[in-house]
């Protein structure tokens, strides 16, 4: 998957290419999601393309650029879709509060995705390149041959980022509840 290839100008063949790959990506990711979830890999896939397209800067370096810009999106369309299943229909005798008091208010529930969101977001701060993986991995659906391809990385690598950012998600996590 990695290539040093500019997509700063997209071609037919560019998209038939690229789009197969992204709904594996999908299909990977909604693995992970809670049953009875009405999201597709389908639709996933398209609203991340659609995302992508739209962000105001789609020129992407290389794939590997392209396959951490499209976990992210996956990540975040899941991220928002969480969020909105957690708020409450009709505010009943619910406060107002300030906005930025809303935004730093702790999970709640135990809503996995946003779990694993937040501590994820911690650990970007602490380590990048193992989060970055576990944005391949875990957002992305890539295999550690995929990920080590695309972050420039030997798979024993990707092998000891995965095990130490699923050791160190779990404690943040599990220090959420």
């Amino acid at each position: 998957m990695a290539g040093d290839e500019e997509f700063s100008h997209y071609s037919e063949d560019d998209v038939r290419r690229l789009y197969p790959i992204l709904r594996a990506m999908a299909g990977e990711r909604m693995a992970f999601e809670r049953p009875g979830n009405t999201l597709q890999p389908t639709a996933l896939a398209h609203e991340a393309w659609l995302r992508m397209r739209s962000s105001g800067d789609p020129n992407w370096k290389n794939t590997a650029h392209f396959f951490t810009a499209a976990a992210e999106t996956m990540r975040r369309i899941l991220i928002d879709r969480a969020r909105r299943r957690k708020r409450v229909k009709h505010a009943g005798d619910l406060e107002r509060v300030p906005m930025s008091e809303a935004e730093n208010e702790g999970l709640d529930e135990d809503e996995p995705t946003l779990q694993v969101n937040a501590a994820l977001e911690k650990l970007k701060k602490v380590n990048p390149p193992r989060a970055q993986v576990v944005l391949l991995k875990f957002f992305g659906g890539l295999t550690n041959q995929e990920v080590a391809g695309e972050m420039g990385i030997t798979e024993r690598t990707v092998e000891r980022y995965w095990a130490y950012a699923r050791t160190w998600l779990f404690r943040e996590i599990r220090g959420q509840r």
